[in-house]
């Protein structure tokens, strides 16, 4: 008898728990896109673009493999809370703006290629360059972005970060022919601008000088022209900071100013000749 009415207030406290659970989770959020989805969509997208092999007829299977990615796609918007006529419209608006993304992601590839001796072909590019993967999905994304669909975005970024440790913001404004080689690290702010033929390395932060909500809506995030090239571990901070075309950043140099064209910024690294005497011991040293 005990156990029936102890098992009975189990069920009534698990009964109350997922109701208290659903109940508060409807108050925080509204419709979610599910994020295994989207990164399957993410994926499968790329793959369609740039790895996957066509199997049979060639016109056949791409059109079905295209028509598996775009009913993905619907499925996604219609979690964002459009209704039918808006997915619609916004899928085909979507697909319309690939063939032009591919043109730009193709001069990014060759980018990678010219400049990175490390690169033997353009099938290494697209199959093994976090960099290349990081941008394709940035420039996916910032198309959904332009088409003002929430959170997506952001999503399809956030997957690309967690595979590469690239976090590009997908409302950046990026040039054509950009190069990110290595990666991990690299940090774009929503803000950033970014002109034609820029090339960074790992660990550059392109950040904001004042991460206060009161300047959400500002440039916070600094411009970089044409023909720029940032080495690693550089920080370039404030949406006023403007680094101008041809300049060098040279690696871990902190910038919060602009700086005119053809500049070059180097950090100086001290070097001091260690005499006989004996090093000190650390203190506090913690790992």
């Amino acid at each position: 008898m005990k156990s029936s009415q102890d098992k009975k207030q189990k069920t009534m406290q698990e009964a109350y728990f997922i109701h208290h659970i659903f109940s508060e989770k409807s108050k925080l959020v509204g419709l979610l896109p599910d994020k295994a989805l989207t990164a399957l969509f993410v994926e499968e997208l790329f793959c369609f673009l740039f790895t996957g092999n066509i199997k049979g007829n060639a016109e056949e299977d791409i059109a079905n493999q295209l028509n598996a990615i775009r009913e993905t796609t619907k499925n996604l918007l219609t979690q964002c809370g459009g209704n039918i006529d808006e997915v619609n419209k916004n899928v085909a608006v979507f697909f319309e703006s690939v063939p032009g993304i591919f043109t730009e992601l193709s001069l990014d590839a060759q980018a990678i290629l010219k400049f990175d001796p490390a690169a033997n072909s353009l099938e290494e590019v697209l199959l093994a360059y976090p960099g290349f993967f990081a941008i394709a999905v940035y420039r996916l994304a910032h198309q959904f972005h332009v088409q003002k669909i929430k959170l997506l975005p952001r999503m399809m970024c956030a997957y690309s970060h967690s595979k590469t440790g690239i976090d590009i913001h997908p409302a950046a404004l990026i040039g054509k022919s950009f190069f990110i080689d290595h990666g991990t690290g690299v940090v774009i702010g929503e803000t950033t601008v970014i002109g034609n033929d820029v090339k960074i390395y790992q660990g550059v932060t392109l950040g904001a000088l004042n991460v206060s909500k009161a300047y959400a809506n500002k440039k916070r995030h600094p411009t970089i022209s044409d023909n720029v090239v940032i080495y690693a571990g550089a920080t370039i901070l404030g949406g006023e900071t403007v680094i101008g075309s041809g300049s060098v950043i040279g690696g871990n140099v902190w910038l919060t100013y602009s700086v005119a064209p053809n500049s070059i910024v180097y950090h100086k690294s001290e070097i001091k000749i260690r005499d006989n005497n004996p090093l000190p011991e650390a203190i506090n040293f913690v790992i």
